[in-house]
């Protein structure tokens, strides 16, 4: 098994085949290049990245300290809808101590009933990070934040390296050097690469981790990109990092520019900051400058441009060639899915794992079965921009009257019913988050269920008055997430 690029993508793709086999049971063996850095546009999680770790047996506590990281319980977005408005994205469950689809109805009925409850007043997640307050939800169980959820800030350069110290440990074989030429058999599979150094590497499967560049997928199997710009014409990212200025807040800010939006992501040790924006409307300088206007702290880098098409291969595993990460496609990192769609592309691999004569039904499976994660994440991000109220510059007023995916459009169609998204086996995102993100966007339901006519709704009001205190009461008591973070992870700086 040959890991072909290293980064972010290839080392969880090594360190999950090393935790799966034991020593000596697959050769795994990474090529890579120190001329060639990790290009970590986001470097933001979402919970399932837990799971990651947590099934390779690692210590969350010191990747969290080697890492940098810092901890994350949703994204709050600014002037999204229409300027000066915001609203949160959380992680976890909205359930006020309830059942949560019986509280989600009642809180329809409330708002039909002209009593305008604030949804997120009821969300232990947006509740501590409207007080930059943080604490572990396994740590407080049986109590009102305990159904809160966290992801992870982190540094994707010094994630790679953590996840190459752990690969290496167990037998994953590093080979350096930059690729000059790809071998193919005589079926038009891959037999190897040739390193510019002269180094030849064989294997009987590679997995393509060379980035936008995607050496073996496209240059080589001339895999066809489905491109998606027409759903999201962002094309073009300016990044910079800058020294923290006052407290880690323990969420990412997305903030809506004239052409796109910004990100603010705070780890222990810096802040990293983009600006993600459609080169159709805005020039590279001018995105720099709205960069660099918006950035609080210390320049501890240059900004640099990074461009990228947004889209997906035609076929993500083709004859024995898996492309991963950036190879296999790209969207936006509003909602930090990068780092995740790597992940699943190695769950989704594990469990079609080959053996020599690599069967055509497990190929077609996994590429449908991506293809559908790729899908339902682009139409989530989509959704951020087509429900916009705002027409200030031809941007927005695109985004405002954009043709939307047939799939998008009957999500928002069944959402507004009863505040309902259609069933999918096994969802990324799930109903909470296109409540949050409809709520935000002043997308409502025009009903509630009919299933709720027999709850007593004067006692209901008294429990969303008392819950709403009680959560507020409880959060205040809790530590800053700096002060979190400094008594129980704080940053090992080598």
């Amino acid at each position: 098994m040959v890991v072909v690029g290293g980064g972010t993508a290839g080392w969880i793709a090594a360190a999950v085949l090393a935790n799966e086999f034991a020593e000596g049971e697959l050769v795994i063996e990474l090529v890579e290049s120190e001329e060639i850095g990790t290009i970590g546009v986001g470097e933001s999680t979402i919970p399932p990245f837990l799971e990651l770790l947590k099934n390779l047996k690692i210590d969350e506590r010191d990747f969290i300290q080697k890492t940098q990281a810092s901890f994350k319980l949703g994204i709050e977005f600014v002037d999204w809808h229409t300027k000066g408005e915001r609203y949160f994205h959380p992680f976890g469950h909205i359930t006020a101590g309830m059942d949560e689809y019986m509280f989600y109805n009642l809180w329809i009925k409330s708002y039909l009933n002209g009593e305008h409850y604030a949804i997120q007043d009821f969300c232990a997640s947006s509740v501590m990070a409207r007080h930059n307050k943080f604490f572990l939800p396994q740590s407080a169980q049986n109590t009102p934040i305990a159904e809160s959820r966290y992801a992870l800030h982190l540094d994707a350069k010094l994630v790679a390296q953590y996840l190459r110290e752990y690969a290496e440990a167990r037998g994953v074989i590093r080979t350096e050097g930059r690729v000059e030429r790809v071998e193919q058999n005589d079926d038009g599979s891959i037999a190897g690469v040739k390193l510019q150094n002269g180094t030849q590497v064989a294997g009987d499967f590679f997995i393509d981790c060379t980035g936008f560049h995607a050496l073996l997928t496209e240059k080589t199997l001339h895999v066809d990109f489905v491109d998606w710009t027409h759903y999201l014409p962002c094309d073009r990212a300016v990044v910079v990092q800058t020294k923290n200025a006052g407290e880690i807040l323990p969420y990412t800010r997305a903030t809506a520019q004239d052409f796109g939006w910004s990100w603010r992501i705070p780890l222990q040790s810096r802040t990293g900051n983009g600006y993600v924006y459609a080169s159709e409307y805005c020039s590279d300088e001018e995105a720099r400058k709205t960069l660099l206007n918006a950035v609080d702290g210390e320049l501890l880098t240059e900004p640099r441009v990074i461009p990228y098409r947004t889209g997906v291969r035609q076929q993500i595993w083709t004859q024995n060639c898996l492309a991963l990460g950036l190879a296999s496609g790209f969207i936006e990192p509003l909602e930090s899915t990068a780092i995740h769609l790597v992940v699943r592309g190695m769950v989704h691999f594990m469990r079609h794992f080959p053996d020599r004569e690599i069967s055509s039904a497990f190929i077609d499976e996994y590429n449908r079965r991506m293809t559908v994660d790729y899908e339902e994440i682009r139409d989530f991000i989509v959704l951020h921009y087509c429900l916009t109220d705002r027409e200030d510059t031809e941007f927005w007023r695109w985004c405002k009257n954009m043709e939307l995916p047939e799939s998008l459009s009957r999500i928002i169609d069944y959402f507004k019913v009863q505040g309902n998204v259609p069933e999918v086996l096994d969802p990324l995102f799930h109903p909470v988050s296109w409540r949050s993100v409809c709520e935000g966007m002043a997308v409502r339901p025009r009903k509630y269920s009919a299933l709720i006519e027999s709850t007593n709704y004067d006692e209901a009001k008294q429990h969303f008055d008392k819950y709403k205190i009680m959560l507020e009461e409880f959060i205040q008591k809790l530590p800053s997430c700096s002060e979190f973070v400094s008594k129980n992870c704080p940053a090992k700086v080598s």
